[in-house]
């Protein structure tokens, strides 16, 4: 039998307690959505409480903003020390958007058409392929001797998996002086997100490009740091 003891003001002062501990809102809301099931499930759904009202996060945090001069150290450090495939990788993700689960659809044939079908999660976009990256690709190709289907290949002629990518990348970062914290694959498709934006300003055009459904979605991608907000605002010279 479920326990009617329980009240609504204890789980309130409960939710009031995590923030009191130092939890971040979105980890108190996934306790609460977790903890209203369980109360559905006792047969105490009057004690359910609601969950935080979290603005939308105006700013990155900057140990997570990778910069583009960043990036193009990254690429270039690949470069030095033999790591063509890699150095490609990172130019191939930043160049187009595609998430590292789409890797797989850069194939000698998207490059010599330069364009590629994605098909994610029911729907289908189309990419385009810088043609400096087609032929770069297609370039990587023939020293592999690739001659058809994925390029981004392992020794055995296997697909990367997001593991390995992600741990070259992570392993990358020591020799480029730049922080792990930055370094993910998804970041490099933020940084394509922030360029492309500045340079068409039109953010449904852009969700198309990343798939987005919606274009909240595409506005978390052109959150910027609180110094590029900063720098901004400078610019707007209204302090005579």
């Amino acid at each position: 039998m479920a326990d009617k003891s329980l009240e609504k003001a204890q789980v309130s002062a409960w939710r009031a307690q995590l923030l009191s501990d130092g939890y971040a809102p979105e980890t108190v809301n996934s306790m609460i959505v977790a903890l209203n099931r369980f109360l559905d499930f006792i047969g105490c759904s009057d004690c359910r409480v609601r969950t935080l009202r979290i603005q939308r996060k105006l700013f990155r945090r900057q140990e997570r903003e990778l910069t583009r001069a960043e990036y193009e150290r990254m690429v270039q450090t690949a470069e030095r020390k033999g790591q063509q495939r890699l150095a490609l990788l990172l130019e191939a993700i930043t160049a187009t958007g595609i998430r590292v689960s789409e890797v797989k659809y850069l194939t000698v044939e998207t490059a010599r058409a330069g364009r590629a079908e994605i098909a994610l999660k029911g729907k289908i976009r189309v990419i385009l392929l810088p043609n400096k990256l087609c032929r770069k690709l297609l370039k990587y190709a023939k020293k592999q001797k690739t001659v058809s289907g994925e390029i981004f290949l392992t020794k055995n002629g296997k697909s990367l998996s997001r593991r390995q990518i992600w741990s070259e990348m992570k392993h990358l970062c020591k020799f480029a002086g730049v922080e792990a914290s930055k370094v993910f694959p998804h970041n490099l498709r933020h940084l394509f997100a922030t360029v492309f934006y500045q340079a068409c300003k039109d953010i449904a055009k852009l969700a198309d490009v990343l798939g987005h459904s919606s274009i909240e979605t595409t506005r978390i991608y052109l959150i910027t740091s609180g110094t590029e907000h900063a720098r901004q605002l400078a610019h707007l010279r209204l302090i005579s």
